[in-house]
């Protein structure tokens, strides 16, 4: 449900763009609107677990979410950017909390030196999702023919005018489908018994304030610094697939957007394959060490991106979605390891989602240095800096490991 919501997103920056003749940069809001959302709401939800469940608190999130897909409605009647920000505010809010949720409960359900396998595993559905999510905005949202750009270009006045409301009609068709699948999994949550996964406590041990953990956290260097790694990845993974359909664009000017959209579901395969690899190869190495491995390669082929800046730059942005395959887990969990005190689990696990507010972040800048620059493939380069971040981490944490943290 995150991967069709998230990559209807890349949709909408493509769409958004042309209707409301936006700048790269203020098409990137879609993702930053997103990204707040998450930012705002993961230390809630981490609340809410601590006083519910996590059942409970995933159902309240698919209810936000169903929120956030139903406003899309009156922001499609009232024909505004920023009502469209809001809905997709609102339904980012519900997917931090059954994320929040979700991944702890994931990372905390089995033995501790399995959990960084366990949430890769668990995240290689992700990209079904993704696929899903741009299969229903390729044929419900674009259209065939020329170019959105090139069919506005040739009306104005009142015809203009009419032709974006229509098109603006056309987003709503995905979320009437999501509102009924989230609705179908409402009901499947409140009739399937969950176990409770929260870390066992003693009945003697002193319950740990809110503010009070977050200080600690913020405390805990190394915590800190999976944050800021955790923040770096989500930056990469959401501008690389926000701006793959505007790449195949601005380098192919014959081709539409339904045609470039196969590029992005060309790189959730590419995702899917490289995430199966890693899964494979964690069995057998280290998992830093897989991490390092894919994000040195990612970085070698930034570098090739600004070389060769032909129509094969979106063919290299293919496989850099297959080196992500292993970024998000696998930082994730290495770094959740990194809290001994059970008390601090649910609060660490949403500061750490927290940092999905990196994919509000990132496109907007690879956005600000597509406009600098007018050249979409240069704007690439600022993951030399992800990429490198990702490296440092890696690299850092396996000669030394942080109270036997080996990424086993």
């Amino acid at each position: 449900m995150w991967g069709a919501a998230a990559s209807l997103n890349d949709i909408l920056i493509t769409q958004f763009k042309s209707i409301f003749q936006l700048s790269n940069l203020a098409s990137a809001y879609v993702q930053s609107a997103f990204s707040l959302g998450y930012f705002l709401m993961a230390i809630p939800a981490s609340w809410l677990i601590k006083k519910t469940s996590y059942k409970l608190t995933i159902i309240i999130g698919l209810l936000l979410y169903l929120v956030g897909c139903v406003l899309f409605f009156p922001a499609s009647a009232a024909a505004t950017y920023g009502f469209f920000l809001v809905a997709l505010f609102v339904l980012a809010t519900g997917l931090t909390v059954i994320e929040t949720a979700a991944d702890t409960d994931s990372a905390l359900l089995g033995p501790e030196k399995q959990r960084t396998l366990r949430l890769n595993i668990s995240q290689t559905f992700l990209p079904f999702g993704s696929i899903a999510g741009i299969l229903l905005g390729k044929y419900l949202i674009f259209s065939g023919g020329e170019n959105l750009d090139e069919q506005l270009s040739k009306l104005s006045g009142s015809a203009r005018i009419r032709f974006g409301e229509q098109a603006l009609q056309k987003t709503l068709q995905p979320y009437k489908y999501l509102v009924m699948v989230i609705a179908i999994m409402i009901i499947l949550f409140l009739i399937t018994q969950f176990p409770s996964g929260k870390p066992k406590q003693k009945d003697d041990t002193p319950k740990a304030n809110l503010g009070q953990t977050v200080i600690q956290l913020l405390k805990n260097h190394n915590f800190t610094y999976g944050m800021f790694t955790l923040f770096m990845y989500v930056g990469l993974q959401v501008s690389v697939w926000s701006f793959t359909i505007r790449l195949a664009l601005n380098l192919d000017h014959s081709i539409n957007e339904r045609t470039s959209s196969n590029f992005v579901i060309g790189s959730y395969v590419a995702f899917f394959i490289g995430r199966i690899i890693a899964d494979y190869l964690m069995k057998k190495f280290p998992h830093l060490k897989v991490l390092l491995w894919y994000s040195i390669l990612g970085f070698a082929a930034i570098g090739y991106m600004m070389i060769d800046r032909s129509f094969d730059g979106v063919y290299v942005a293919i496989l850099i979605s297959g080196l992500m395959g292993p970024g998000y887990a696998t930082i994730y969990t290495e770094t959740l390891g990194f809290i001994k005190d059970a008390r601090q689990t649910e609060t660490a696990g949403a500061m750490l989602v927290m940092m999905v507010v990196g994919g509000g972040v990132w496109p907007a800048i690879q956005g600000w240095v597509a406009d600098a620059t007018g050249s979409m493939t240069i704007s690439f380069a600022v993951h030399f800096l992800t990429f490198g971040a990702m490296i440092i981490y890696a690299y850092h944490y396996i000669k030394h490991p942080f109270n036997g943290l080996t990424g086993e």
